[in-house]
């Protein structure tokens, strides 16, 4: 059996893991151990659908010491007019850049292929998924977990429906393998990555009619619109104050989701349907007009079986045929799991802040980490805010992402850490107070924050009750 010291177990190469040894690197004298079961760093980057793209722009995703992409605006094509989106190759290219440059410090060490096998407390060991060789690591401070959250995606989750012999079954993965046309395609699962398959189908020439979508329930969805930083930050603020004001007003949560529809901070795909979901998702207004081309949509409850001929459901049974192909879009995606404290006496446990935003998160928790007050002192500072799964969650990640910042707002170094951050969306607000639409979102802010607050703690206690 090996044996090494360190200052910080990192288990986890994913942006939460690279995001935070990157941010501690940056602001603390500190050795890192970095260990992954993937043979490079990127986490579930290295597995994603080949025409993923970030949901969120570039601009503010990756790690705090290095830009992803160019930070510009793209002129033509299905992002046009906003901000970069990297693709899956791009991502993972990046955090092995990200590595390279970390690794070259001398304080910083990558274990690839390594399974963590200890118990969060004492011992540390990793075993080689290679040559099964045991390495215990002593930790001088902290263990970090970076995989408490991991993502669940399309390649290698287990599917939780069977498919009988005969069928045609694939994950989105395996879409652009696919070599003869289909007698029609059949999408299963209500989130983002359905949403992609049906647009990579579309954009490919697929006809609409030629779609199904199996849909147990629609989605509130963020207008992409509102989610561009740096030249176009006032846009994002304008955003901010609109949630604001659309919390503030509220007579209930029935007209909260009014009120965010109706100021363009919510979209959905049919509106005839009142969305049960809200999963951080953001979409364009071409893509959401492209997926209210199908028109053929099934809703009858979660897939339990696909046989030859029948795909049986929750509340029901709809036909099918040997050539169609029936893509799993059911990955969870975003996990929830329970919240815990993010600091501990010998360990952290990697979880969300502000909402929906993972880098900036991971990095502001490794920053945090570094600074010279107690375990308690840091776990205020980070109150857990797990991804949102339910509509309703949308309010209480609202709550909670304010309640963090208010506190960040009194600590001077987190304050100016904030600012300083390339995966601070909304940076540079100051250099824009010029503009009149920003002018029009921080008065609109201002004027709103504080009944805000208030109402949402009344509506988040009538959720309470209902539920």
């Amino acid at each position: 059996m090996g044996q090494i010291e360190t200052d910080y177990l990192v288990i986890g190469a994913g942006t939460a893991g690279m995001a935070l040894a990157d941010s501690l690197h940056a602001s603390s004298d500190a050795d890192i151990v970095l260990v992954d079961r993937r043979h490079s760093p990127g986490g579930h980057w290295l597995d994603a659908y080949p025409f993923v793209r970030l949901h969120q722009p570039s601009a503010f995703y990756g790690v705090n010491s290095r830009v992803l992409g160019e930070d510009r605006i793209d002129g033509s094509g299905p992002n046009a007019g906003f901000y970069q989106r990297a693709t899956a190759s791009e991502i993972c290219d990046y955090f092995f850049q990200v590595l390279e440059n970390l690794r070259a410090s001398d304080r910083v060490r990558f274990f690839s292929l390594c399974d963590y096998k200890g118990d969060w407390s004492r011992v540390h060991t990793c075993v080689s998924r290679l040559t099964g060789e045991t390495t215990e690591v002593r930790v001088r401070r902290k263990v970090v977990d970076a995989t408490y959250l991991e993502a669940s995606i399309p390649k290698t989750h287990a599917r939780s429906f069977r498919v009988e012999d005969g069928v045609t079954c694939l994950p989105i993965n395996d879409l652009v393998g696919l070599s003869n046309p289909a007698s029609g395609y059949t999408i299963i699962g209500a989130g983002k990555t359905a949403m992609d398959a049906c647009n990579w189908l579309l954009d490919n020439g697929v006809a609409p009619e030629a779609i199904r979508w199996i849909r147990p329930r629609d989605a509130w969805m963020q207008d992409r619109a509102f989610t561009q930083p740096l030249e176009m930050v006032g846009k994002l603020m304008d955003g901010i104050s609109l949630h604001m004001e659309a919390v503030a007003r509220a007579d209930d949560l029935a007209d909260l989701f009014r009120r965010l529809e109706a100021s363009g901070q919510l979209v959905r795909i049919d509106p005839d349907v009142d969305p049960t979901m809200y999963r951080c998702a953001t979409i364009s207004n071409a893509e959401l007009g492209a997926l209210r081309l199908i028109e053929h949509v099934v809703r009858m409850g979660r897939v339990l079986a696909i046989g030859p001929a029948r795909i049986m459901l929750e509340h029901g049974e709809i036909p099918t045929d040997a050539g169609q192909v029936h893509i799993d879009c059911t990955a969870e995606g975003l996990t929830t799991s329970p919240d815990r404290p993010m600091f501990e006496s010998n360990r952290i446990t990697v979880q969300p802040m502000r909402t929906c935003q993972p880098s900036f998160n991971s990095a502001l928790v490794g920053f945090i980490e570094s600074l010279p007050i107690d375990d308690a002192q840091k776990s205020h500072l980070c109150p857990p805010n797990r991804y949102p799964t339910t509509a309703n969650d949308w309010l209480r990640g609202f709550s909670v992402n304010g309640r963090a910042q208010t506190r960040w707002n009194k600590v001077p170094q987190i304050a100016a850490w904030i600012e300083g951050s390339r995966l601070n969306g909304v940076r540079g607000i100051a250099e824009h107070l010029g503009e009149p639409e920003m002018q029009v979102a921080v008065n609109r802010y201002l004027e709103t924050a504080d009944l805000a607050r208030v109402n949402a703690t009344r509506l988040l206690a009538d959720m309470g009750s209902a539920e």
